[in-house]
């Protein structure tokens, strides 16, 4: 097995959990939904795009920080572990009292050009300090303070993230006006979302 792959019970553990992150809704699938719904296919993974590219910078530099704080001080990594499981309670606590902010921008335009859309989604995921936050303290859960190749493990995840990511949003994309419409007209749907999430 190549030095930078967690142990396979870790993977499957990080897919499971990636897969509610993906599926639950947010400011991205709100965005590529909206740009879907108004303007097309092609806007919307023109959005995706944008949106994936953001989880790139996001992965690299949280897991490249997360290496150098486990390389100063191993104790201070498991502070951060002990910090970042009690950030995701409280995400979950949150998503279970305050449930999902899902809305369609009716102020979509039309005329938008792609490249524009993409550069929108990528503003809209960096600026976004819940996801640098939320990588920062998920991906420590799944690498051990002591364990080997640290730093190639931790890209290896926020990599693999992305690629979790491509099979569960592109039929979203596909579907997105029956999808748009169900979670709009359904709150148990949302609920439902809210606790899985949570989950």
């Amino acid at each position: 097995m190549p030095a930078y792959l967690p142990d396979l019970s870790v993977i499957l553990g990080f897919t499971l959990a990636a897969a509610f992150l993906t599926l639950t809704p947010g400011p991205d699938m709100t965005f590529f939904l909206g740009r879907t719904v108004a303007a097309g296919r092609a806007a919307g993974f023109a959005a995706f795009a944008g949106a994936s590219a953001g989880l790139v910078v996001h992965a690299t530099l949280a897991a490249l920080g997360i290496s150098a704080l486990l390389a100063a001080s191993p104790a201070a990594f498991t502070v951060l572990k002990v910090a970042g499981c009690l950030y995701l309670l409280w995400l979950a606590l949150d998503a279970i009292r305050n449930g999902s902010a899902f809305s369609l921008d009716p102020t979509v335009k039309r005329s938008d050009p792609l490249r524009r859309v993409f550069l929108k989604a990528v503003a809209i995921n960096l600026l976004n300090p819940k996801v640098i936050i939320f990588f920062v303290t998920f991906l420590p859960q799944f690498v051990g303070p002591h364990e080997p190749n640290a730093t190639a493990k931790l890209l290896f995840l926020g990599f693999w993230f992305l690629v979790v990511t491509v099979p569960l949003t592109v039929p979203l994309i596909l579907a997105a006006d029956r999808i748009a419409g169900f979670l709009k007209a359904s709150p148990r749907a949302l609920r439902a979302f809210d606790f899985g999430f949570a989950g």
